[in-house]
């Protein structure tokens, strides 16, 4: 089984708008309300490639029972343990250009940890594990590394997708990959990343730190793929890009079912890029019908 972890997970309200100001009043076009947080992306676009996953972390409140109630409807299952106060609600503004404002999120106990990693250490190599996305204020600062260490204590194979010291801090454990875009790279390294050899160099210090593998995001200029023996890059078509979050998610569940499936490193990356694409272009994550549709759009090549 397939199992994402979102530590802190949201109600991401996306408001539209043809035009905003600061300190007036705006009206929206459109608004949506979607269970959100890196991990639950992830069980959502596996569930569209027909991969079943269980979606864990801490929910609480009127969200969390809507988060819970969202994922179980669309046939994921959950098995998330409850704290007392309200999970998060995230604001995703779009008008002329993108603004996000996220919350800090509920307090979680040590007794909610303890029920979490009590979970982890029921998980075999059978298993398949992504850790995403933020960690909540009341949560230690190295729980990636406990996770990981806990999982990697059972074989577990396991994903890394987050921001600079939560991805980092579990490297030693050897994740089967790691998946940060070109700015967090540049953020991890103090480096600024020109061309696809900075992209391939800074991947590479990764993967001596322990990553087997690393999958850079590179929004419009598509991905790399830096494995032990290879380096490819994915080309993306072209197209409008209405809606960026979730497209890293995406990528992510569309390389851990190719892996899943047992397909080949370069048609899972094709995968991944085509599921990241086909969110970017549309306003929630992507559909089966438009990751069929652009896949054969993107082209792999080995540099």
């Amino acid at each position: 089984m397939i199992y994402t972890i979102t530590l802190n997970p949201s109600i991401d309200y996306v408001v539209f708008t043809d035009q905003f100001k600061v300190g007036d009043l705006n009206r929206a076009t459109s608004t949506f309300k979607f269970a959100g947080g890196k991990g639950i992306n992830v069980s959502r676009v596996l569930k569209t490639l027909d991969e079943p996953s269980t979606a864990l972390g801490f929910t609480g409140g009127f969200p969390g029972a809507f988060i819970k109630q969202t994922l179980e409807t669309s046939g994921i299952n959950t098995q998330f343990i409850q704290v007392e106060e309200d999970t998060r609600i995230n604001i995703k503004l779009k008008g002329v250009t993108e603004t996000e404002i996220n919350a800090p999120g509920p307090k979680v106990s040590d007794q909610h940890l303890s029920a979490l990693l009590s979970q982890l250490e029921q998980l075999t190599q059978e298993d398949f594990v992504i850790i995403a996305g933020s960690v909540p204020s009341s949560i230690q600062l190295d729980i990636y590394a406990v996770i990981a260490e806990t999982l990697s204590k059972h074989n577990v194979p396991f994903v890394v997708d987050a921001e600079k010291s939560l991805l980092t801090q579990t490297l030693k454990h050897q994740p089967l990959f790691v998946k940060p875009n070109k700015a967090e790279l540049e953020a991890m390294f103090d480096v600024q990343i020109n061309n696809d050899q900075d992209t391939i160099d800074a991947a590479r210090q990764l993967q001596h730190q322990g990553a087997q593998n690393v999958l850079v995001s590179l929004g419009g200029e598509g991905a790399i793929l830096v494995t032990k023996d290879a380096c490819y890059k994915a080309v993306v078509p072209e197209g409008k890009v209405i809606n960026t979050v979730g497209s890293g998610d995406s990528t992510v569940a569309g390389m851990v079912a190719g892996f899943s499936k047992g397909k080949n490193i370069k048609d899972s990356l094709k995968q991944a890029v085509a599921c990241g694409t086909a969110t970017a272009f549309t306003e929630d994550l992507a559909t089966r019908e438009q990751i069929d549709a652009i896949i054969n759009n993107i082209t792999i090549t080995k540099i």
